[in-house]
Formats: structure tokens, sequence, C-alpha cells
């Protein structure tokens, strides 16, 4: 067998929507799906799925351990909290990502009330792994902006 016949089925997948998979670890406010992982596409280092909050909604508090996640916002406006007590919070409208950390303690909410939150995630590993936090949390978190060695936090009047 030559290496290009190897790959025809052992190379690029095509996944469709009908493959996804909502049986993986569920989060209260949110419908996630599977659909690129070990069991569907073969992945061996990653996991990536689709996310949909409906309008005005939110998730619980949650993590997932020693993953770490991208969420690309395909339409709406996302709202991230996050902190020991979800203190914290940034917004990331369509066409943005948002990064979060191994371990950080997070809630997404559509910030919209008229149209669902959609949202694609990517995580760094492919253990399913959602962990639900119940913690008290902030009436009105603080507004955080990007910092970086490019970025500057915005000036204060």
């Amino acid at each position: 067998m030559t290496q290009s016949s190897k790959w025809k089925y052992d190379g690029v997948r095509v996944i469709t929507s009908t493959d996804f998979d909502s049986k993986t670890p569920q989060t209260p406010g949110m419908k996630r799906a599977a659909a690129v992982s070990s069991k569907i596409g073969g992945a061996q280092k990653l996991w990536a799925g689709t996310v949909i909050i409906e309008p005005n909604a939110k998730t619980g508090a949650h993590h997932h351990g020693p993953v770490e996640s991208v969420i690309y916002v395909v339409k709406g406006k996302a709202r991230m909290r996050w902190g020991e007590k979800l203190e914290f919070v940034a917004e990331a409208n369509a066409g943005e990502f948002i990064y979060v950390p191994p371990f950080v303690p997070h809630q997404e909410i559509n910030a919209l009330e008229d149209e669902p939150l959609s949202c694609v995630l990517c995580r760094s590993g492919q253990d399913p792994v959602v962990v639900n936090l119940k913690i008290p949390t902030v009436e009105e978190p603080e507004q955080v902006f990007w910092v970086d060695n490019i970025h500057s936090e915005p000036q204060k009047d």
C-alpha cells in the first residue's frame, strides 16, 4: 500500500452535523455537541464541538480541569464571567475568540435577549472534563480588558 492510498481513509475527514454527539458532558444552561474527538473523526490530541446558549440564558459555573479551551463566537454576543466568585467579566462578539486556561472557574452568558449564542469550542485534550461548580458569585463583576505587550489597559476617566 502506498502512502497516498493510506491517506485516502487516514487523512482529511469531513464531519457533518448529523454526526455530532450531544452525549458529551453538559453544563446546565448550554447544549454542547462533540464534532471532532477520538470517536468522531479520529482526533488524538484535541476535541472540538459546538455550543448553543439560548437568548438571555447563562450556564452554571464550571471548569475543564487541566484542559485549555478556545471558544470562537459564530453568532451573537458572549459574556464570560470567571474567577473564584465569577468576579471578572468580559464580552466577545461574533468573529472573536475567547481563551480559557486550565482549571479557571467560568460561566458563559448569552448577552443578547433575542437570539441564540452560537459558538465553536476547541479543547487541548480528549478527556471530556466538565466540573460543574456551586460557588458564591459577586453581584457586580469587574470589567476586564485584554492587556498584553501590544495592548494596554484603557485609561480611566
